[in-house]
């Protein structure tokens, strides 16, 4: 048999598919239609989110009127500096710091053994010169008598008469002295000069003081002051004459109106501030001396927005919030300038239109163009 019929008969080649073998364009389009699906499915799975609830407010505009408080103490009107007017050994001591005292009461004794030897000295002078002045009279008149008669020269009328003069000055140098001598005893024991309250003391029993020493400090009765330091910024901006609110720290129910009195001219250099001193006429006998209270005033009004805190957020660094597009309850975040801020509440003074919404409460979950829901306005 020749080669060509021994040999087998091969199957017939079957041709696959290569990918190559198909167009581009087909690719391409089943990847754009995998994306578009995709997309499609995020886009649907986005608007399934339910919007973030919030709270909002309607913008308006308030007078506003900036309050400064600050806090200070009850102080007398008038402290009196008593001291003795002699100088001595202090024998008693007979009131202490606190204590109340009346007009007149004797707050301290010096030993008076000094002044009343003067005092005794004094009267024998006294003594020793009206004798004088009755021996001067009684010759006197026995010469005016004898010079009515011719008796006696012009000349010892004249002499009786000088001497009589010169005894009556005597006499009243005498009384003037014995006066003296009574008083400065009677300076020995240091008298409340007004009714007030014991403030400081500086002497104790046995202590030698000098006259015009310093013994007792009292505090007057009467309208008392409230003192502050105040910082000088605030005295520049604080109007005229302000009407200050007093509220003791330790009770706001007892309250007190007062007016500034004194402001001090110089700043004091160990605190930088300047002393202020308010007159609370009729001060509540629940506001006694060194309590702490509250002052409080309010400067001019001004027009402004009071939002919450709450609505206050950040956009570059810079205050900002939220307000929202009443057609399509989207969000949009809008800068502000703040004026101040108060207990609680942050004062726009620019950045807001009356009538506009804006978020108070939900404002750290939104972003730009967030869909929202108002759970509650309050206009």
């Amino acid at each position: 048999m020749s080669r060509n019929a021994t040999s087998s008969v091969s199957p017939p080649l079957v041709k696959t598919p290569c990918l190559s073998s198909f167009p581009i364009a087909s690719v391409l389009f089943a990847c754009t239609a995998a994306l578009l699906l995709t997309g499609c499915q995020k886009q649907e799975a986005a608007a399934k989110k339910l919007p973030i609830m919030v709270r909002t407010e309607t913008v308006a505009m308030a007078n506003y009127a900036p309050r400064t408080s600050l806090t200070g103490v009850i102080a007398a009107r008038t402290l009196n500096n008593l001291s003795f007017r002699v100088g001595g050994r202090v024998a008693e001591r007979l009131v202490d710091v606190g204590q109340h005292v009346d007009q007149g009461t004797v707050l301290a004794r010096i030993d008076p053994q000094e002044q009343e030897s003067d005092l005794r000295s004094a009267q024998a002078d006294l003594d020793a010169a009206q004798a004088q002045l009755t021996q001067s009279a009684a010759a006197f008149e026995r010469q005016k008598t004898l010079l009515a008669q011719g008796f006696t020269t012009r000349r010892d009328y004249d002499a009786a008469d000088q001497a009589l003069k010169v005894a009556q000055g005597s006499v009243d140098a005498a009384q003037s002295a014995f006066a003296n001598a009574q008083q400065n005893l009677s300076f020995t024991e240091l008298k409340a000069g007004a009714a007030g309250v014991i403030t400081a003391r500086q002497v104790e029993a046995g202590q030698v003081v000098q006259a015009a020493q310093t013994v007792f400090t009292v505090a007057e009765d009467g309208d008392r002051d409230a003192v502050f330091n105040v910082q000088e910024t605030l005295v520049a901006k604080t109007p005229a004459s302000p009407a200050v609110t007093i509220t003791l720290l330790s009770d706001p129910q007892i309250r007190a109106t007062g007016k500034v009195r004194e402001i001090s001219p110089a700043v004091d250099p160990a605190s930088g501030s300047i002393r202020v001193k308010v007159a609370i006429p009729d001060t509540p006998a629940g506001m006694p001396l060194g309590a702490a209270v509250i002052g409080s005033v309010s400067a001019k009004p001004a027009k402004a927005i009071l939002l919450p805190w709450q609505a206050l957020t950040s956009s570059a660094g810079k205050p900002a919030v939220w307000i929202v597009d009443p057609a399509t309850k989207a969000v949009a975040m809008a800068p502000v300038e703040v004026l101040a801020f108060d207990s609680g509440t942050v004062v726009i003074a620019k950045g807001l239109d009356e009538g506009q919404s804006v978020v108070t409460s939900g404002g750290q979950l939104l972003s730009p163009g967030q869909t929202i829901e108002i759970s509650g306005a309050s206009q």
